[in-house]
């Protein structure tokens, strides 16, 4: 498994059918590039079209798989900057995105291609899932994040290193509720899985929905340590992050006196910022004398002091712990009743990339909806990842980013220009010459940043606006070869430093002195 930026973890798991009816997660589960809905135990999978516009479906080649990986999409336009699903969301709710992927050989060659994720404006991670597959395993990634806006962009990108065409098998998009991972600023940060373990199990099934109402997936973990068994429930709403009751039906322990230390995960880290979870809960009886207190110490360093556990389970946690390498966890009792630990997540704390302004994007995605046959990258962040904007739009580096310049010269438009496109208070050039956009020019007195206005050769209808002769900055408007009619505002005419195309092809009446 590649380790450079991210991690990859495996997703072998036994899904049990429940026979009572249980609620599915709320949010959205796509098996991509299906047909038909695939059952995944008590999940249902939809396919992925009404949330994606571009790519080709496939099936995979390789037989007896799990049904949401018989089938994958992929991107092979070459040109396109990246290629999106868009999910709507609420503004401010925080959100689990899982992405799964399983090659299965669907471009006749052996190794997976490997590309880029992006999540809104922020380079999420690299997807390499060669190691996974040669071991015929599927890979799947986890992120948390806060909505932006009110749609949420899941993007595939090429880099330097993709030698086919990017994919994907499978999504989940699921709300959270407020309290878990609290501790985190999401208007900053996005939080990346690392790992997520059920301690006390070397073998066995992956904890996921409907034990985790979130879908969030706990591995078995186990060593050398002793394992106990709970003989107690304990209520996943009595802790923040709402942890599933399985992951404390067991539990790694040390002998009375003795200190309990575990190497996890079981991978070295990249040196970054974490956030930490540990989960605990005593498998003893209650009782006056039964009190089950140790030291928490992460790398030689405290964590917490005077940990109390009891049958109702408890978490300690670390919202912003530096580490690298391999990380050790030890325990150290204060009396004569050795530690014991339940389960424990690590999730890397990710900087988001910045945003674009709010109402450039409404805006651009107003514009979008009002063309047809717009570049196939245009769904996402407009103007983030900067490497990764819309085909044609060119922005700001400012906080936020703002949309500067849109190209989208001859390359067979057609529609309407949305009224929208005022929004763009930033706009220094819109080309749009050499389409066939049709309908009236809109009011675009807003735009007092414009330099240039290319709208030739294209079907557009009405009058030439008389706000063009307003815009101080304006010094460049093409509107030749439409169907424009009516008189050239006198402001126009008058204004110093502009040069303005309207013929051949609109029609004019002279204006008389």
């Amino acid at each position: 498994m590649s380790f450079a930026i991210f991690f990859i973890w495996l997703v072998t798991v036994p899904f049990c059918v429940h026979s009572q009816q249980i609620n599915p997660p709320q949010g959205f589960t796509l098996s991509c590039g299906d047909a038909e809905d695939r059952m995944l135990g008590v999940q249902k999978f939809v396919p992925d079209t009404e949330f994606v516009s571009v790519g080709n479906a496939t099936a995979v080649k390789t037989p007896d798989v799990l049904s949401v990986l018989t089938t994958l999409r992929f991107f092979p336009d070459q040109l396109a900057r990246k290629y999106c699903y868009t999910f709507p969301v609420i503004i401010g709710e925080k959100y689990l995105v899982k992405t799964i992927y399983y090659y299965g050989e669907f471009d006749g060659g052996v190794t997976p291609p490997v590309f880029d994720q992006i999540i809104d404006g922020t380079r999420w991670s690299i997807v390499n899932t060669t190691e996974d597959y040669a071991k015929g395993l599927s890979s799947y990634y986890e992120i948390f994040v806060a909505a932006t806006g009110q749609n949420l962009g899941v993007c595939l990108a090429r880099n330097e290193n993709t030698a086919s065409h990017p994919f994907i098998s499978a999504i989940e998009v699921q709300p959270l509720d407020p309290s878990v991972y609290n501790a985190t600023d999401f208007s900053k940060y996005a939080l990346s899985t690392v790992e997520r373990s059920k301690f006390g199990e070397k073998t066995g099934d992956m904890i996921g929905f409907p034990d985790d109402k979130f879908d969030r997936l706990w591995l078995p973990f186990g060593d050398n340590n002793y394992i106990v068994n709970s003989h107690y429930n304990v209520s996943s709403e009595d802790f923040w992050n709402m942890p599933p009751v399985k992951a404390f039906t067991s539990s790694i322990t040390a002998l009375p006196h003795k200190s309990l230390q575990i190497m996890w995960p079981p991978v070295l880290l990249p040196s970054s910022t974490y956030y930490i979870a540990l989960y605990f809960q005593d498998d003893r009886s209650p009782g006056p004398d039964s009190w089950r207190v140790f030291d928490v110490v992460v790398n030689g360093e405290a964590f917490y002091k005077g940990l109390n556990v009891t049958t109702k389970g408890v978490t300690v946690y670390g919202s912003e712990q530096p580490l690298s390498g391999q990380t050790n966890i030890t325990l150290i009792p204060e009396g004569d009743v050795g530690p014991i630990i339940s389960a424990g997540e690590i999730l890397q704390v990710l900087p988001l990339g910045g945003i674009t302004l709010p109402a450039d994007v409404a805006a651009m995605e107003d514009l979008a909806r009002a063309f047809i046959n717009t570049p196939s990258d245009w769904r996402g962040d407009p103007c983030l990842p900067p490497e990764n904007s819309w085909g044609g739009v060119s922005c700001s580096t400012d906080i936020p980013a703002r949309v500067l310049h849109i190209n989208l010269t001859c390359i067979e438009l057609s529609g309407t220009l949305s009224p929208s496109v005022a929004n763009l208070t930033a706009l220094k050039n819109l080309w749009l010459g050499g389409n066939r956009i049709s309908g009236p020019i809109p009011d675009m007195s807003s735009l007092t940043m414009l330099e240039t206005l290319h709208l030739e050769d294209n079907q557009f209808q009405g009058v030439i606006p008389q706000w063009l002769g307003q815009l101080e900055n304006l010094r460049e408007v093409f509107l030749q070869n439409n169907t424009l009619e009516g008189q050239i505002p006198d402001d126009i005419m008058k204004k110093n430093g502009l040069f303005i195309q309207v013929t051949p092809m609109n029609t004019f009446i002279p204006i008389t002195q």
